[in-house]
């Protein structure tokens, strides 16, 4: 792992001399408050190793990356029928875009924009309590990491709850197309904290192992579901700037507004980055520069 350390601590020294960090989520007031000039980045491989550099053990809300656990665990519980709810295709709009639900008719166009991620929490929340589900998503990601020190920040949640007004929207949309389950407020309750999960950039790179593929990683879900997950990381995993992310990176990643990314190289590593500057797309600016630069040093790609 030599060449591999060599390779991270060259790119944090590279990121830490940008002039431009990006701009940090400032509808939310918690993540505003974010100091934007920090970068981590952590590898976990298939072999056990865990490399990193940086701030890699400052925690961070990883906001939309709890995406991927989230959809995990509600397709283990649905299966295919969570399809008929929403989409599998990339949107090209942004990710809390009303105009393109309301065009299709209250059907998001795949799990990883906001009206689908609320559409999946809506699936494991479905017929029980928000502290069960929440208890359940936290669990996963604590099993995925194989550290219990994992939890929801809850000054974050608060925050994301007081100014979510677009996400109410969303879920009221939805509702009105016979589209949840649940009551929009529980349903959007359940979410706001899902998304306020806080771990470091270590943690976050253990936690993906499980999507590495096997024998790497804990055996968490199917190798099948592993597959479809990454799919949808490749083509849908950063918004409407999948697409510009899978030509530079060439990995299926997922971003978050808290400035998190987790990338897999399938049967090779997870990886883990976070500066909290985002671009105009909703995505972290320094963490997609270290990935592409990442990628092309290691030659990882799944092209």
């Amino acid at each position: 792992m030599a060449d591999l350390q060599a390779e991270l601590d060259r790119i944090d020294a590279e990121i830490r001399a940008a002039e431009d960090w990006g701009e940090v989520a400032a509808y939310i007031p918690e993540l505003a408050r974010v100091p934007k000039r920090q970068f981590a980045i952590a590898v976990a491989t298939a072999d056990g190793a865990l490399c990193a550099a940086g701030e890699a053990g400052q925690s961070f809300s990883l906001q939309s990356v709890t995406k991927v656990f989230a959809l995990a665990i509600a397709l283990g519980r649905s299966g295919d029928q969570l399809w008929a709810r929403v989409g599998r295709e990339p949107s090209g709009s942004a990710f809390n875009s009303i105009i393109q639900l309301e065009h299709e008719g209250g059907r998001p166009r795949n799990p990883f924009i906001n009206a689908g991620a609320i559409v999946v929490t809506d699936e494991i929340l479905a017929g029980r309590e928000p502290r069960h589900a929440l208890s359940e998503i936290v669990q996963f990601v604590r099993a995925a990491a194989g550290d219990e020190d994992i939890h929801i920040n809850r000054a974050v949640a608060q925050s994301e709850t007081r100014h979510g007004h677009r996400n109410f929207s969303l879920a009221h949309f939805l509702a009105s197309c016979e589209n949840l389950k649940n009551p929009p407020e529980k349903t959007l309750g359940t979410y706001f904290h899902q998304c306020a999960i806080e771990m470091t950039a270590r943690q976050l790179a253990l936690a993906g192992r499980f999507l590495i593929g096997p024998p790497a990683g804990p055996r968490l879900i199917s190798t099948q579901r592993i597959r479809r997950l990454n799919a949808l990381m490749l083509t849908c995993g950063h918004y409407d700037g999948s697409g510009d992310f899978a030509y530079r990176v060439g990995i299926p990643a997922k971003s978050g507004v808290g400035g998190g990314i987790l990338g897999i190289v399938p049967g090779v590593a997870s990886v883990a980055v976070w500066s909290p500057g985002l671009n105009r797309y909703g995505n972290s600016k320094l963490g997609t520069e270290a990935l592409e630069r990442l990628a092309r040093a290691m030659d990882w790609s799944v092209f």
